[in-house]
């Protein structure tokens, strides 16, 4: 198969988590579609491309210069969850109730992928933390080891100045079998336990 269809399907496996033959049920899907859907998604991806930027204080996903987290007066501004990437605020936003500010690392730590703390937005959360008021960083860093040391290091940077720094708690699931739990996830569990 050669021409514009294999060149749709190979710029689609450059998608995350797509492989060849999903790849080319997406085109056939994309060809099948009417011209109106088509065109409104490859327009999506244009204007996401021309309009998206970092916000200049968290920097979150925006079309301006500050997001609409930040620019909200009505949330917590004395605590900012630090988060690895700009979609991991999508998914701590579902919790109902907790609402206050983010900083997204753009990353995590990996020397061994040349990954350096001058690569990712920590000096801006220093300063943030310095010059803002904010009394509490929760590290929301993905459970593995890139993100333990991001953690870690937040901590040290952060330990001299006058904020708590905190780092969320995980373990086993809501609704999970203990007897199926793997031995680091279960010495998770048991380091974060609270009184009840």
């Amino acid at each position: 198969m050669h021409g514009i269809i294999e060149d749709l399907i190979q710029e689609l496996t450059r998608l995350p988590g797509i492989g060849r033959k999903t790849a080319q049920r997406l085109a056939f899907f994309i060809l099948a579609m009417p011209d109106a859907e088509a065109f409104s998604l490859a327009e999506a991806v244009r204007k996401v491309k021309e309009k998206a930027r970092f916000c200049s204080q968290c920097f979150n996903i925006t079309e301006n210069e500050v997001c609409e987290i930040c620019s909200d007066n009505s949330r917590d501004k004395s605590r900012v969850v630090v988060v690895e990437e700009p979609s991991n605020i999508l998914v701590i936003e579902r919790v109902k109730g907790f609402h206050c500010l983010y900083h997204v690392l753009l990353g995590a730590l990996s020397p061994i992928d040349g990954i350096t703390p001058d690569r990712l937005k920590i000096r801006e959360l220093v300063e943030r933390v310095k010059n803002n008021g904010i009394q509490e960083v929760i590290v929301a860093t993905n459970p593995n080891t890139k993100g333990e040391i991001t953690a870690q290091y937040i901590n040290e940077l952060l330990s001299p100045l006058s904020v708590t720094v905190s780092r969320i708690a995980y373990g086993l699931p809501m609704g999970s079998d203990i007897e199926f739990a793997d031995e680091v996830t279960l010495a998770k569990a048991l380091e974060g336990r609270r009184q009840i």
